[in-house]
C-alpha cells in the first residue's frame, strides 16, 4: 500500500520551517548562543560535593598528607569550568557582555569563597537528617542515600550563585536535583540551618520562600504561591514575595499545602493533607478537622 503523502513530508521544507522559526525570535547571532551545558554542571555539583566531602565523593583514598594536594587540585579544576559556565550564562542573557570573561573568573572565585559556609549548614542538614529519622542508621547514610540531602545540597549552592547574580545556572542545578529526586526547591528560597527533608517527592518550594532553623518536612508538601500581581501588560510582576514564611522548629506533615505570604509561627506543627492560607501563631497544631471547622488550635 503506498504511503499518504501527508506522512512522508518533504524533509527539506522541514528544515528550512525550523531554521526560520529558531531565528524569528531573536536578534542574538546564532554564534554568541553558547548556553551553559546541563551535562558540564552535572559534573560540576559532582565536583563540588566532592570539595565538601571530600572522602565521602570523588576519589575515596584520601590521607591527611594528601587532603590538601587533591582538595587544591580539584579546586582549580572547578574554579576554571565554572567560569565557563557562568560565562555562558551570561553571554546568554546579555549577548554584548562586555568584560565578560574576567566578570565570570571574579564570580567563580567569589562563589568557591562561599564553600566554608555551605559546608558548615549542609553538616547541620546531615546532623538533623541523622536525628530526626529513626530508620536512618548513621550520618554516613543521609549523607550518601538521603534524596533530601541531594536537592538541599544543590540548592545551598545554587542559591549562592543566585545571591552573585550569576543568571540561568542556579535554576539549571536545582532542576538537575528536582530530575533526580522528585524535590523542586527554588534557587532563591532562604533556608537556615539544620533543615530535613524525609522521603521528600512531590516537595515543592517556591522562589520567595523563607524557612528558618530546624525545620522538617515530609513527603508532598508544598510552599506555594496562593496569587500573584500582574503589570499592566497582564504579565506576572517579579520577585514579589509570594510563599511562606516558616519560622524555627516547625514540622509539616505529608501532602501539606501552604500558600501565599503567610506565617508559620515557631514551633507549630502542620498536620498530614492540610490546606493552608492563613497565618497561624507559634506552637500552634493545625489538623484538618480544625481548619474545616475553621478554629484555630
Amino acid at each position: 500500500m503506498p504511503m499518504d503523502p501527508a506522512y512522508s513530508p518533504d524533509l527539506h521544507s522541514v528544515v528550512e520551517a525550523l531554521a526560520e522559526a529558531s531565528t524569528a525570535h531573536t536578534d542574538m547571532p546564532l554564534g554568541r548562543r553558547e548556553f551553559p551545558s546541563r551535562t558540564a554542571l552535572a559534573g560540576l555539583v559532582e565536583e563540588l560535593r566532592a570539595l565538601l566531602f571530600p572522602g565521602y565523593f570523588g576519589v575515596s583514598e584520601l590521607k591527611s598528607e594528601t587532603l590538601r594536594y587533591h582538595l587544591g587540585a580539584r579546586m582549580d579544576r572547578v574554579y576554571h569550568a565554572l567560569a565557563i559556565q557562568i560565562q555562558r550564562g551570561l553571554m546568554a542573557s546579555d549577548p554584548t557582555c562586555e568584560g565578560c570573561q574576567a566578570r565570570s573568573l571574579d564570580l567563580a572565585r567569589a562563589f568557591l569563597g562561599r564553600l566554608p559556609e555551605v559546608r558548615r549548614l549542609l553538616a547541620t542538614d546531615v546532623e538533623a537528617g541523622f536525628e530526626g529519622d529513626p530508620a536512618a542508621t548513621s550520618p554516613d547514610e543521609v549523607l550518601f542515600s538521603y534524596p533530601g540531602l541531594l536537592a538541599i545540597t544543590s540548592q545551598r549552592l545554587a542559591h549562592e550563585l543566585l545571591c552573585l547574580g550569576v543568571p540561568i545556572l542556579p535554576r539549571m542545578i536545582t532542576e538537575l536535583a528536582h530530575s533526580h529526586t522528585g524535590i523542586d526547591i527554588h534557587p532563591g528560597a532562604q533556608i537556615g540551618e539544620r533543615f530535613f527533608i524525609d522521603h521528600g517527592t512531590g516537595v515543592v518550594i517556591g522562589e520567595t520562600s523563607v524557612i528558618g532553623r530546624n525545620v522538617r518536612i515530609y513527603q508532598g508538601v508544598t510552599l506555594g504561591a496562593k496569587s500573584f500581581p500582574l503589570d499592566e501588560e497582564g504579565h506576572p510582576v517579579k520577585g514579589v514575595p509570594r510563599h511562606p514564611v516558616v519560622e524555627d522548629d516547625v514540622i509539616i506533615y505529608s501532602n501539606a499545602t501552604i500558600l501565599g505570604r503567610i506565617t508559620l509561627g515557631r514551633g507549630s506543627a502542620i498536620g498530614g493533607n492540610v490546606w493552608l492560607t492563613r497565618s497561624v501563631p507559634p506552637g500552634s497544631v493545625i489538623t484538618q478537622a480544625n481548619e474545616k471547622d475553621g478554629m484555630p488550635s
